[in-house]
């Protein structure tokens, strides 16, 4: 009887990928593709979300419920990693990855059949919670079923280069997403497309899975799994191998720490903070930063895969640590540079018209809000929120206890006020504040908006195009590096959740931690020490700790 054959081709034998390694690349890659797409339905969606789901509340509420669901998508992350891990780990690779596409198509062509809170009530925004939320732990299960797969068929020297194709299918996604949406609402009317036109992306979904299943059918298993599981040697409790021995958990420790917690927040800096930059921050136009952005992410994308070879070359670890370093010590001349090149006027307003802000410090929240769900208050943080979402730089001034807040521009001062305190008189009071504020910053040269004339869009594209090759310095080489640290017994489960610890939190809650530090410093760039700390962090600790895992034979570790 002849001998199973489950290795790859051998390094001898490498040159031109065969179909078969094509087809398994195409089919993987594909199906995240849709999974990405799927997920980012609900963010670029969330205006006709929330008007079609939560009508029963005001707009405001509404809204906020509406991120709050697309924030429980990132909060489970890591749970669908727990869970379908174990289960990859158990039955294997191939029905794994089918059951969590099932699961994500299945959520968002139910999203496009919802009806809406005028027709079934409360059962409308509960039953949108729990579709995201079920998005959300098969996106934990995706990643590593996907990751796996495609670096167990590989060449041993050519994972660095056949896993980051995966690596390119967020961005894929945010891609096909906006895609789709752009087209409809390029052929249909405003009120067409409010009326029913936004549900068409989520039921298209329902053609993508069955698509994609059918793709994947074709497919065998993962030819380590299936050694492992004909030799007998899977193991029966991987989530208890995987983070209840120490000599396990610490790989998923440095894993996290070494390294997805950097990649982390220098992938959403790059493709998600630099687009909320533009358009919160230096106020440009949102069709044109969303062009900026899409613009640099065609330039860059290709560079996903370019990293990702050369890993195979010089390693996983240079080219990772590198981009945390790189992205580390740039960031804050790039975006004050970006700030220069879009919006001139603001850039020279925070130079010539200090701004401070008076108040009892005891009175000022750290206003971290990753859900929008809270609410703060107090007249110093009214008078902080205006100004860090109007990117007004302010100096802070301690004042006695019990003191009212109050802004200085220039030698004018503007009271602020305490929502609780003024009960029925709020709304007129918040009126009042806005404008007098509003007039305030104008006057002293703050503009409402970027002036499209004074843009530098070469110069734009530049400074995002150098973002996004950090972006793929970091994510290029990540997944074969993570399938590199863990044995086959273990794989699936021990890679997964440091991924998705790293960017589900780590990176998924980067925009409003962001915020939560200009509000408190007053510094329209301070809020950048976060990605720049997780990054430098990673640098020094995957310096020390991480090993280097390009040689590795992911056959001999089981």
């Amino acid at each position: 009887m002849a001998k199973k054959e489950y290795l790859p081709r051998s390094d001898a034998e490498v040159p031109p990928m065969t179909a078969g390694e094509r087809k398994v690349i195409i089919a993987s890659s594909l199906g995240a593709v849709f999974e990405w797409y799927d997920f980012y339905l609900a963010g670029s969606l969330a205006a006709n979300i929330s008007a079609n789901f939560f009508s029963g509340v005001n707009p405001t509420a509404g809204f906020i419920f509406t991120l709050l669901g697309f924030a429980a998508g990132f909060a489970v992350r890591p749970f669908g990693a727990l869970v379908f891990g174990s289960l990859g780990d158990l039955v294997g690779r191939k029905y794994t990855f089918l059951v969590t596409m099932t699961i994500m198509g299945l959520s968002t062509f139910v999203v496009g059949l919802l009806p809406g809170y005028a027709t079934i009530g409360i059962i409308s925004p509960v039953a949108f919670i729990a579709c995201r939320l079920a998005q959300g732990l098969a996106l934990g299960g995706e990643y590593g079923g996907a990751a796996t797969y495609v670096a167990e068929h590989a060449p041993h020297s050519r994972r660095g280069f056949y896993t980051s194709w995966i690596q390119t299918t967020a961005t894929a996604g945010l891609f096909a997403s906006l895609l789709v949406i752009l087209g409809l609402r390029w052929v249909m009317s405003p009120a067409a497309f409010a009326e029913w036109g936004w549900r068409v992306p989520f039921l298209v979904s329902i053609f993508l899975l069955g698509v994609s299943v059918w793709i994947r059918m074709q497919l065998a298993e993962s030819p380590a799994f299936q050694k492992m599981k004909d030799e007998g040697t899977h193991s029966s409790a991987p989530l208890t191998e995987a983070f209840g021995r120490w000599d396990n958990l610490k790989i998923a420790i440095v894993a996290l720490l070494g390294g997805t917690a950097g990649q982390a927040v220098v992938w959403y800096t790059g493709q998600f903070y630099a687009l909320f930059f533009l358009t919160q921050t230096v106020k440009m136009d949102p069709f044109t930063a969303n062009l900026a952005i899409a613009g640099s992410l065609l330039i860059g994308t290709p560079f996903f895969v370019f990293f990702g070879w050369l890993s195979d070359k010089v390693g996983r670890k240079p080219i990772i640590l590198a981009g945390c370093l790189m992205a580390a010590l740039t960031y804050f001349p790039l975006f004050a540079a970006l700030t220069r090149a879009v919006n001139p006027d603001l850039d020279a307003a925070q130079a010539k018209s200090p701004v401070t802000v008076t108040a009892d410090p005891a009175e000022c929240s750290f206003q971290f809000n990753p859900t929008g769900t809270s609410s703060f208050t107090s007249s110093c943080d009214v008078a902080k929120a205006f100004l860090a979402t109007n990117s007004v730089n302010y100096a802070n001034v301690a004042a006695p206890a019990g003191t009212v807040a109050s802004i200085k521009i220039g030698d004018k001062v503007i009271e602020s006020f305490d929502r609780v305190k003024a009960g029925a008189d709020a709304a007129a009071k918040a009126t009042a504040f806005t404008a007098a504020a509003t007039a305030g910053i104008r006057a002293a040269g703050y503009p409402a908006a970027a002036d499209p004339a004074k843009t530098n869009m070469f110069m734009v594209i530049v400074i995002l195009t150098i973002m996004v090759l950090y972006v793929t310095m970091v994510y290029g080489p990540i997944a074969a590096m993570l399938v590199e640290l863990f044995p086959t017994r273990i794989r699936y489960s021990g890679m997964s959740l440091p991924y998705h610890i790293g960017n589900g939190w780590f990176g998924g809650f980067l925009p409003p931690t962001i915020f939560a530090i200009v509000a408190a410093t007053g510094n329209i760039y301070s809020g950048l020490w976060y990605p720049i700390a997780i990054a430098a962090g990673t640098f020094v600790i995957g310096l020390i700790f991480m090993p280097e895992t390009k040689d590795r034979d992911i056959f001999a570790r089981d």
